[in-house]
């Protein structure tokens, strides 16, 4: 949600902004067919430009799975901008990250929105979380 606010006062084209909410169940989501749609988009994106923004892309699971989603409801284009990225760890290999703030190293991290057990996201920048993992 941070990033997602900073990305949106930068875009200097007007834009709208919706939101999914996705789930992994059975022990996280292994496979695409494992994730779960908790809330879907309010709008339509048939013929819009989509960019899917999220903060960090591991294994690229979830988000080829959200990818197929919406592809089969037409956009114009379908691109994606993640905040944190770490290819190293992908399991799918084409995914339309078209836009990557940082690639990091596989080490958790707090501040801008990201947590460790519900505390720190408040900090207003990135932090490596010591001894988490």
């Amino acid at each position: 949600m941070f990033f997602l606010a900073d990305l949106s006062r930068a875009i200097p084209i007007p834009h709208a902004i919706d939101f999914i909410a996705l789930a992994g169940y059975g022990g996280g989501a292994t496979k695409g067919s494992e994730v779960q749609l908790l809330k879907d988009l309010d709008t339509s994106i048939e013929g819009r430009d989509v960019l899917l923004v999220e903060d960090v892309v591991d294994t690229g699971l979830t988000m080829n799975y959200v990818c197929r989603t919406l592809a089969l409801r037409e956009p114009a284009s379908l691109a994606a901008v993640t905040f944190l990225d770490r290819p190293y760890r992908r399991l799918v290999d084409d995914l339309p990250v078209r836009y990557v703030g940082f690639t990091v190293p596989d080490e958790f991290f707090v501040g801008y929105g990201f947590d460790l057990d519900e505390r720190y996201r408040h900090l207003p920048d990135l932090h490596v979380a010591q001894g988490a993992g």
